[in-house]
């Protein structure tokens, strides 16, 4: 049986996967970038953590090899840097979160 902290941390990201569908489509809305790159660093983290089978299967990191190839192609442009800083703090955050229950 999965911890309240993770049921939660999982609502939230189907959340966040929500909200930020179509994401590469709006490269002129950082936060939107920022959001999915917090999204797929705490599925990195669920994941490293040992909580991968917990995830239901349409909340998994961009599975697209394109999308990556999209999201590192943009790496230098202010989108791109919060997609990266997203992912990093996500992660980050995810496993504070998880260590601190």
């Amino acid at each position: 049986m999965a911890s309240p902290v993770l049921v939660k941390l999982i609502e939230l990201l189907g959340g966040l996967y929500g909200e930020t569908q179509g994401f590469l489509d709006a490269p002129d809305d950082a936060q939107l970038w920022y959001n999915r790159g917090y999204a797929n660093g705490m599925v990195q983290a669920l994941r490293e953590l040992g909580h991968g089978d917990a995830l239901p299967a349409d909340l998994a990191l961009d599975a697209d090899r394109a999308a990556w190839d999209r999201i590192a192609q943009q790496a230098l442009t202010p989108w791109g840097r919060a997609h990266a800083h997203g992912l990093e703090m996500g992660r980050e955050e995810t496993y504070e979160v998880l260590e601190g229950t």
